[in-house]
């Protein structure tokens, strides 16, 4: 079944400089009784780039014993090397994951019939799901949307997480693939826009720190409970702004780290958050009565 509803892209806590399995689980714990509708282990809020191959083993092998099957597990492969994505593939899909997410190659810059080639090929490695992952904010290329209709085709191909910030883009993604894929907001902010105008859920940041509140505002969007939606983004907006006010996952993890959930140890190239940053969550937290800090 496609991914849909409130899905949270899960921080990895370090502790002394290694993974710290009994925060993370506890972290995916939190996140099931929050009501969240799946888990995204491995992403880029998760520090994929900085994990060894058998960090990110651990930590998915983590969620899905912890999930338990009562949500979807859907894990991170991003990569610029179609090969090693499909051994990363192979690899999560035999830990028992649901699906994988497939960011846009960076730095090569493929164009779009390498695009094709790149996820058609991964899709074909593996019997599960496959979610496309169009970020061009830190992938520099886009996945256009004739692009993603061509790739909608394929079978295990059902899902498009859209970090483009851009409504047109995911309206012209569902004017061409009609059914043919859930369409993910890869942005908290656009949440209340996004799934009004026929999304079907958001991979969120912001979730990791305020769960129940993010599938309140998920399901009032979702369901056309106006007012709701756009009470609750009133309420949550300065969150959304002040956990981007720096490179993610820094802010995320000091909010996280606020709150006593976990260290706020991150590692480089990221750096903890500075001083500025770090008041301007403060000040949003505490408007939500999350930090005094």
């Amino acid at each position: 079944m496609p991914f849909s509803g409130l899905m949270t892209a899960l921080v990895t806590p370090f502790s002394n400089g290694k993974l710290c399995e009994e925060t993370f689980r506890a972290t995916v714990r939190r996140q099931i009784e929050g009501g969240v509708d799946g888990l995204v282990p491995c992403g880029t809020t998760g520090e994929a780039p900085t994990l060894s191959r058998y960090e990110q083993d651990l930590l998915v092998e983590w969620c899905v014993e912890e999930a338990d099957g009562r949500v979807p597990v859907l894990a991170g492969i991003g990569g610029n090397n179609t090969a090693v994505v499909i051994e990363n593939a192979l690899r999560v899909e035999a830990l028992g994951v649901n699906g994988v997410l497939a960011t846009t190659p960076y730095y090569n810059k493929p164009t779009q019939a390498g695009l094709v080639a790149h996820f058609s090929a991964i899709a074909e490695s593996t019997k599960i799901e496959v979610c496309l992952y169009d970020v061009p904010g830190r992938t520099i290329t886009n996945i256009d949307p004739v692009t993603v209709a061509e790739l909608a085709q394929i079978d295990n191909i059902t899902s498009i997480k859209d970090a483009t910030g851009d409504m047109a883009n995911a309206m012209e993604i569902r004017r061409l693939c009609g059914d043919k894929i859930n369409i993910l907001s890869g942005d908290d902010f656009t949440t209340l826009p996004f799934l009004a105008q026929g999304g079907d859920g958001v991979i969120s940041v912001a979730s990791n720190v305020v769960p129940s509140e993010m599938k309140q505002l998920v399901n009032a969007s979702k369901y056309g409970e106006l007012a709701e939606a756009q009470g609750l983004t009133l309420k949550l907006f300065p969150l959304f702004s002040a956990l981007f006010c720096e490179s993610n996952p820094i802010p995320v993890k000091a909010a996280m780290s606020m709150m006593g959930l976990m260290s706020g140890e991150i590692r480089l190239p990221l750096t903890v958050i500075s001083d500025s940053a770090r008041a301007k969550l403060v000040s949003a937290m505490s408007e939500l009565g999350l930090s005094d800090s």
